[in-house]
């Protein structure tokens, strides 16, 4: 299964690299185990993505920048309103970064 390392530049990815970069440098773990467990999180994010979210969210918002490259969209709202489920939700300004699922099955 081919996966993104979109989820490491998430809250609990950036966490889960500064724990382990804390814990090579203690001696604790070994770098190459490190890189395994970062490897294995890769994994259970996106099968955890794909097996167990089926929420659907309504997005509306003022498009202040948008970008295409290497198969990546990048897109930067401002005033965005999220709705899941009947609950409104507002935010000022939101990246959302989208790869093409296609991409994980080749």
């Amino acid at each position: 299964m081919a996966t993104f390392e979109l989820y490491r530049r998430s809250t609990i990815g950036m966490c889960l690299t500064e724990t382990l970069d804390e814990m090579v440098q203690s001696g604790t773990l070994s770098p190459e185990l490190a890189i395994q467990v970062l490897v294995q999180f890769d994994k259970s994010m996106t099968e955890a993505l794909e097996t167990q979210v089926k929420s659907k969210v309504t997005i509306k918002g003022h498009l202040h920048t948008y970008r295409f490259c290497d198969n990546v969209w990048t897109f930067i709202l401002t005033d965005a309103d999220f709705k899941a489920d009947d609950t409104p939700e507002h935010v000022g300004r939101v990246k959302i970064v989208a790869c093409d699922s296609k991409l994980l099955s080749q």
